[in-house]
């Protein structure tokens, strides 16, 4: 393979409804990190139907052009449609790396992807960059969060990897930056449209998504299934919602989408209540660039005071109602 005729930086824009998603936003401000240390561009790949009028947007948030995919057939996501449109657009353009936003399309899309081009993909990574000979170093926990690997995909192109929501920073958005938009026209072979969407239901959420959430309260086992009545309260308080380590969803206390970590989610709050929580790796992975971490634990030893602004060693039950009440006076005064 020749692999001087791949360049640039390509990002998979996800949106829905024709809604961009944060995560898009958070790739094309990674990817403008990498291309700058290549000297190279970075490129957005935007399909969907009746999107062309949220193009320039992805440009102000530091994509140098965007690949626009406009047909009837992307206006939802369905595996194989999106498959044929990206993959005809990376065999058109050839690009030497490929970011995806690891979330329920994107780890549906991008293994497609990677096999139809026979290359690699390294999924959920936490780290990218660009080694001395040009390479991507693709980062990413390994063995139960135990250890973090760095896998490199040296001889096939592109070099593709998954990110999750929240993992990297989106750019401030740049008013006016100019770009090139260019429209691409796939040919679709509808005899592989196996599967229909015949109707969409949503379900109604009343709770900001954690990863959105700029104060969070997050409990863990040493919280218990009861004492989650308190952490309500502090949140309550404070205007900011509820999480929790593995341990708390696996008891069935609060949903899966309520959980911090490896395997839930990653957040950046400005401010991170971890309650009764020791701090394992895995839920470190996802919690650790927080803007500022508040921790209480009985365990003046547990690793969650390593990476916390502020520890408190203590009754976790006993400590969060009295600062809830501390917090509710001085809030009224």
């Amino acid at each position: 393979m020749d692999l001087s005729i791949y360049k640039d930086v390509y990002v998979f824009v996800e949106q829905r409804d024709g809604v961009i998603q944060s995560v898009a936003l958070e790739l094309i401000g990674k990817a403008r990190d990498l291309a700058e240390s290549l000297g190279q561009q970075v490129i957005a790949i935007y399909p969907g139907h009746n999107i062309s009028q949220k193009a320039n947007e992805l440009i102000e948030y530091g994509a140098d052009k965007v690949i626009c995919i406009d047909s009837p057939h992307l206006e939802h996501y369905i595996t194989e449609q999106y498959t044929q449109a990206v993959y005809q657009a990376i065999l058109e353009f050839k690009p030497s790396i490929v970011m995806i936003g690891a979330t329920s399309i994107g780890r549906d899309l991008g293994p497609r992807l990677s096999a139809r081009l026979n290359t690699g993909l390294t999924a959920d990574c936490t780290k990218l960059e660009i080694s001395e000979d040009h390479n991507l170093l693709m980062t990413r926990p390994a063995f139960g969060g135990n250890l973090m690997a760095t896998i490199v995909c040296k001889e096939h192109r592109p070099q593709m990897s998954t990110v999750r929501p929240g993992v990297m920073t989106k750019r401030e958005k740049e008013i006016g930056r100019k770009g090139e938009i260019i429209n691409f026209t796939p040919q679709f072979d509808s005899s592989k449209f196996k599967v229909k969407l015949r109707e969409s239901i949503k379900e109604k959420k009343s709770k900001t998504d954690i990863t959105e959430a700029k104060i969070l309260v997050s409990g863990g086992r040493g919280v218990g299934a009861s004492g989650f009545e308190s952490l309500n309260n502090l949140a309550n308080t404070l205007n900011a919602e509820v999480s929790a380590s593995r341990a708390i969803i696996d008891a069935g206390v609060l949903d899966h989408d309520r959980q911090v970590g490896q395997t839930g989610k990653t957040v950046r709050p400005d401010l991170y209540f971890a309650l009764g929580i020791s701090g394992a790796i895995q839920h470190l992975a996802g919690m650790e660039e927080s803007e500022y971490i508040i921790a209480i634990n009985k365990d003046k030893y547990a690793p969650i005071f390593q990476v916390s602004d502020l520890g408190i060693v203590g009754d976790v039950n006993k400590i969060v109602p009295l600062l809830t009440e501390r917090l509710k006076s001085e809030l009224n005064k």
